[in-house]
């Protein structure tokens, strides 16, 4: 890519931090929209987003539900079981899901998507930086200039 560092880094923070949302099959909408808004590079924001992969998706829900509820209902969480969330999805029970399931999952994956953006975008912009000055040097040491 020949993004400056700062560019692809903000589209990998994009990326991780939209994977790291309960809003799948909208990830590389999410990141691009994001990575476009702080003028970050779009192709690194959608590549990044297959973070959130069959593997991964049930780790990013289930972090997402648990900080959601820490936040939302500290002293009384309300437990809703995995088969009690499958009877209302079978059942397109929406409206039940909200309050004790949707919301949760909602408010918890902000702060795991900040975390995400925050961890990736340094690391990318180190990998960035080095990845093109490596290719650089390649570059002038083919063309005979010593750097």
């Amino acid at each position: 890519m020949n993004s400056s560092p700062h560019a692809i880094a903000v589209g990998v923070a994009a990326g991780a931090a939209s994977s790291l949302t309960p809003f799948f099959g909208l990830h590389i909408v999410l990141a691009v929209l994001l990575a476009s808004a702080f003028s970050g590079n779009l192709v690194a924001a959608a590549i990044t987003t297959v973070l959130a992969n069959p593997v991964t998706i049930p780790v990013i829900l289930t972090a997402s539900y648990e900080v959601g509820t820490m936040l939302t209902q500290p002293q009384a969480a309300q437990a809703v079981g995995g088969q009690e969330i499958m009877r209302m999805l079978e059942h397109l029970d929406l409206a039940s899901l909200w309050g004790p399931v949707f919301k949760p999952m909602l408010i918890g994956s902000l702060p795991l998507a900040a975390a995400g953006g925050l961890i990736f975008y340094p690391l990318a912009f180190q990998t960035a930086r080095l990845f093109q000055e490596r290719r650089r040097r390649a570059r002038a040491h083919r063309l005979g200039h010593p750097t």
